[in-house]
């Protein structure tokens, strides 16, 4: 018999209670993306309308990388959707439990759907403790450190013209590392996690822009999928 996925204010002030150390990571690259948006010369509308309704860190730093006049919108929207075609895999991941919620509630909780609120979502569920709304409370703190660090760094971002002397640019990476700890599981994790590492590493190598992304997932995703049917 299916375990029952619940979805209530438990699980909602769980996923904000749990987010919070993350979200001074979340913060730190915020400030980054912010002063780089700035630089590139994104208004402060432009960018917090960004930050807003992408709500996702690694395409919107190759926007920036890609914003200038005239801008190159089919290249940004195609390299962009390649970037966050991961999330369909976050989403095949959770559907398992989402399906079992009610269709507002899986779609309102998805909205908030990122990297790290996806991470700690399923860690997580991984537990036993499965409240759909932990995603929701996850992804608003996410939220909220998202968009007010683009506005304090639009803000202040030439006081921050290189990030690296801060320490800023190791923050991404900082974050990963402690979402990776929270979803490790034993020794059973290692062979999948190790295949995607060496297809994305590959891919990145022998492929221009970021399919490294979507493929080391892909692989290190089938990979895994192997091993549990054994």
């Amino acid at each position: 018999m299916e375990a029952s996925v619940t979805f209530d204010r438990a699980g909602l002030v769980a996923g904000i209670k749990q987010t919070i150390p993350i979200a001074i990571g979340i913060f730190a690259y915020g400030l980054v993306f912010g002063a780089l948006s700035r630089q590139a010369g994104m208004s402060l509308a432009e960018a917090l309308f960004m930050s807003s309704f992408v709500f996702a860190g690694a395409s919107q730093f190759i926007a920036v990388e890609l914003w200038q006049t005239p801008l190159p919108a089919i290249t940004i929207i195609f390299t962009t959707l390649v970037i966050n075609l991961r999330h369909i895999l976050m989403g095949a991941a959770l559907s398992p439990w989402f399906l079992r919620l009610r269709p507002w509630q899986a779609y309102g909780a998805l909205f908030f759907l990122s990297d790290e609120s996806w991470a700690l979502t399923m860690g997580e569920f991984s537990k036993g403790n499965l409240n759909g709304a932990f995603l929701i409370g996850s992804g608003i703190v996410a939220f909220i450190a998202w968009t007010g660090s683009t506005l304090l760094g639009q803000t202040v971002g030439a006081a921050l013209d290189d990030p690296a002397q801060w320490g800023l640019d190791f923050a991404f990476t900082a974050v990963f590392i402690a979402l990776l700890v929270t979803l490790w599981r034993g020794k059973s994790d290692f062979l999948p996690w190790l295949v995607a590492a060496i297809a994305a590493i590959a891919t990145s190598h022998w492929l221009p822009g970021n399919w490294y992304i979507l493929i080391g997932g892909i692989i290190g995703s089938f990979v895994g999928a192997l091993r549990h049917a054994d």
